[in-house]
């Protein structure tokens, strides 16, 4: 595929000045098929100081030699682990081509794997809120490009900088160089795919559960964009063809006036977009309330973390819900209209077999099996470096080394069943996402090895207590 559009002025040779186009390069490797905000605001913000950056998304461009070769500082955008580990195996490759760039990884993922990236020879990270110091790292290096002073938010190896997670100017992301909506995830509603955008109207988290990644970073804060930027972003992207948005809100409730004062507004402007959001079990509870106008803003559906309805996971994992609250959260979205489209983890330490069949009952009995893609029944928690899970759990029996190239700690379940049940579970979802199976498909072959791994014959599926339409969905899986 070509790049042209992607990166459309590189200076093959290198640049005299940091502000010389292509003399900054940010890479995204991956951002769940969306087109990325980790790219658009950096290039807003950096060309508002006066310099000229590229952007590539590498999850659909080639990254061409001649664009390394330009750069005299490379910043990579990692803001979950999938993007992390792709990100790595770039380092070689950036180094072999312009050993002279200074490498920079920016995003949750680069701050909890810090002492990592600075030991494989990254020269610096930056976690939280990112545009500012990627921008005074730039001016730093374009005013001292062999000796780098201390630079707010900026770790190096010798200066290690707490995340910078306060309030600062947005600027309205520039994403004119980035590749086309259409080459990302689209919504699908009755078979009809469209464009879809995505914005975000908070980054961090008012909650600290201990699985998040945001947790160790944002320590319970969160920062808000000012509304007009939101609507501006969601302006643009819908003049490119989107007729869906994403909130990718790590909750949107966080703020709840913010976020209802954005979509009423979104509504307001385009009767027909519709857009889909983050919220908590617990928050959907709280502001029960809330959740018409949701509905009549044109809500398509919410993401839920439901992760399990083992009660000691949920509580190991500071969820705030139980099993009852999340068949509650269900009916009160049902009562407005907006399908539930929960996220699973089920495969932690405190996880049973029992509990496992539990979630999947649960599941079939209320109905959910098609609310619910089959991959989310194999995800198997991660812990970086840095992870709140340590926090509790740094001496448990079942935690093992921290395996540096896939940047997180291995585990091992006290079950040896569970280790066995996951592998099987992760492979039926695979084959049915290459097949485009119905995820009822997938699911009785779940229902079937779960139970055959425990020792028992699958029993029938409890009937459900009502019949679902099959809800719209994002063409591709939501999980970190």
């Amino acid at each position: 595929m070509s790049t042209l559009l992607t990166v459309p002025s590189i200076v093959v040779s290198q640049p005299t000045t940091l502000r010389s186009s292509g003399a900054i390069l940010l890479l995204s490797c991956y951002e769940l098929g969306h087109q990325p905000l980790s790219l658009a605001f950096p290039l807003a913000a950096l060309r508002e100081r006066g310099f000229q950056p590229c952007a590539i998304d590498l999850s659909v461009d080639d990254l061409p030699d001649d664009a390394l070769r330009a750069a005299r500082l490379v910043a990579i955008s990692v803001p979950m682990h999938t993007a992390m580990r792709l990100g790595a195996r770039l380092i070689d490759r950036i180094r072999a081509i312009q050993p002279a760039a200074h490498l920079c990884f920016y995003g949750l993922y680069a701050q909890l794997n810090a002492d990592g990236l600075l030991a494989a020879g990254v020269d610096s990270v930056i976690g939280g809120e990112f545009e500012g110091p990627l921008g005074d790292l730039a001016a730093a290096l374009e005013g001292a490009p062999d000796a780098l002073p201390v630079v707010p938010g900026v770790s190096t190896a010798s200066h290690r900088a707490a995340p910078f997670t306060g309030k600062h100017a947005f600027p309205l992301p520039e994403r004119g160089d980035l590749p086309e909506l259409r080459q990302y995830a689209g919504f699908e509603r009755d078979g009809v795919i469209v464009p879809a955008g995505y914005v975000e109207a908070t980054r961090g988290c008012h909650h600290t559960c201990a699985h998040c990644p945001i947790t160790p970073v944002y320590g319970g804060r969160f920062v808000v964009v000012p509304r007009p930027i939101v609507l501006a972003d969601i302006a643009a992207q819908v003049e490119d063809g989107a007729r869906h948005i994403t909130f990718g809100d790590p909750d949107f409730f966080n703020g709840p006036g913010h976020a209802l004062r954005i979509v009423r507004e979104l509504h307001d402007r385009w009767p027909g977009l519709t857009y889909d959001a983050t919220i908590k079990i617990e928050h959907l509870l709280e502001h029960g309330r809330l959740l018409p106008d949701l509905a009549e803003t044109g809500c398509a559906f919410v993401v839920s973390a439901v992760e399990s309805l083992n009660p000691d996971v949920l509580t190991q994992l500071r969820k705030g819900h139980t099993a009852a609250s999340v068949a509650e959260a269900i009916a009160a979205l049902d009562a407005v209209g907006i399908p539930m489209r929960p996220s699973l983890l089920p495969f932690s330490p405190w996880e049973t077999l029992d509990s496992y069949l539990d979630l999947l009952r649960f599941v079939a009995r209320h109905a959910m099996v098609p609310n619910i893609d089959p991959v989310h029944f194999s995800i198997r928690l991660l812990i970086p470096p840095g992870s709140a899970v340590l926090d509790a759990h740094g001496e448990a029996r079942w935690l093992g080394a921290l395996d540096t190239d896939a940047f997180t700690y291995r585990w091992t379940h006290p079950d040896p069943r569970m280790d066995t049940l996951q592998p099987e579970i992760a492979a039926i979802a695979e084959r049915a996402a290459a097949a485009n199976e119905p995820p009822e498909v997938p699911f009785a072959a779940i229902w079937e090895a779960a139970h055959r791994v425990a020792g028992l014959a699958p029993p029938a599926m409890p009937t459900p207590t009502q019949i679902r339409p099959r809800p719209p969905r994002l063409t591709e899986s939501w999980f970190c």
